[in-house]
């Protein structure tokens, strides 16, 4: 199949997750064609069967603000003449299935069918603003397909939209090959010299991520054993989690190393993978954490029961708990024994529940659904 994605290309679950996608996909013969303002983060790593098409969005004293939804509906279609592609998949509703829609309506009457996958925030915050709510349900119901990545957002979707469409549950998913046990290459006594253990947090340091919360965490952890603690991203709430740091005078134990290529070998090097949000539509790195042998503190909110079973894998706390994933840490990071069993658990769930050899059969298939129902 010749497929375009459309996503976004920061530093989010969503982009993450369409270009690991696109990846897996080429590697199993399709030909992808990511549509976007920027190439994806992840997307140096890729093969020939993998191109990058920019949307070029031209300025003009008359807009405010440049008409990004018509440029990249402009740049949809053309890529689907030009390449002949068979389906268009946006990652996030809002405004992907939008430019989506016009894109198709200005083919007609050639079949361009879209699938759209709904990620979290484009349902359970941008969607449920009034002022987006009808453009949200338009979109939804107007693509050929939908998916969701776990079942609490395919719930909250019917509830906040009340859409007829059927919403296809398929979970994210996490190349095992990739993300494994670290090896002994140094990394880790890079940060931690005099073996202490390694706790790490991955996110787009928005507020829902609770960055802050995760410092104060780690400085009740780390007043029992020795330990250092990796924040891995960068965004708005970086500066309050700096400033915990130093308000507990642990800024030297705790490490900010803003955006990074290499997540895999940092999230192996480490012990635990703390995630107290205040709501994940799934919890991405959780899973990635997983499938390195890492056990994870995260929130019971959202779609993270659907991947985390409390006292397998890690603990599921309630959010805000933070007295209690810090005893929860402890609990982990002082029993090397729990620790590593915890670990070879939370990789076996991942192997067998959420592995890209699992899961990307699945896209697949429902690909040709939605190319049959739709007479392509």
């Amino acid at each position: 199949m010749r497929i375009g994605i459309i996503c976004y290309p920061t530093y989010g679950g969503s982009g993450i997750v369409a270009t690991e996608l696109g990846k897996e996909l080429a590697e199993r013969g399709h030909e992808i064609h990511f549509i976007s303002y920027a190439p994806p983060m992840r997307l140096s790593k890729s093969g020939p069967r993998v191109h990058f098409h920019e949307v070029e969005v031209t300025t003009y004293p008359l807009f405010d603000h440049p008409p990004y939804t018509l440029a990249l509906a402009t740049k949809m279609a053309e890529v689907a003449q030009l390449q002949g592609l068979d389906l268009l998949h946006c990652h996030y509703a809002i405004p992907h299935s939008v430019s989506a829609f016009l894109a198709k309506s200005m083919l007609n009457p050639r079949k361009l069918p879209v699938v759209t996958t709904l990620h979290g925030t484009d349902i359970t915050l941008v969607g449920a603003d009034r002022s987006y709510l009808p453009i949200t349900r338009f979109s939804i119901e107007r693509s050929d397909g939908v998916t969701a990545v776990s079942r609490y957002l395919q719930d909250a979707t019917y509830k906040t939209f009340a859409v007829r469409n059927e919403i296809e549950v398929i979970y994210n998913f996490v190349n095992c090959d990739s993300y494994q046990p670290a090896g002994s290459d140094g990394l880790r006594e890079r940060y931690a010299p005099r073996g202490e253990k390694v706790l790490i947090h991955v996110s787009n340091f928005r507020a829902v991520k609770r960055p802050a919360d995760v410092v104060e965490i780690f400085a009740l952890v780390q007043r029992e054993i020795p330990a250092v603690l990796l924040m891995v991203g960068d965004g708005p709430e970086r500066s309050s989690a700096e400033w915990i740091a130093r308000n507990h005078l642990i800024q030297e134990k705790v490490h900010f190393l803003g955006k990074q290529d290499n997540i895999e070998e940092l999230i192996a090097i480490s012990d635990l993978l703390l995630l107290p949000s205040d709501n994940e539509s799934f919890g991405l790195v959780a899973l990635e954490a997983m499938a390195c042998e890492v056990p994870v503190v995260v929130s019971r909110v959202g779609g993270l029961p659907e991947v985390v079973t409390d006292g397998v894998e890690g603990f599921l706390v309630e959010p805000r708990k933070l007295d209690e994933m810090g005893q929860r840490s402890l609990e982990i990071l002082a029993n090397d024994e729990k620790r590593r069993d915890m670990g070879r658990r939370a990789r076996h769930t991942a192997i067998t529940r959420f592995s890209a050899s699992k899961i990307i059969p699945q896209y697949e298939q429902y690909y040709q659904r939605v190319l049959e129902t739709s007479g392509r």
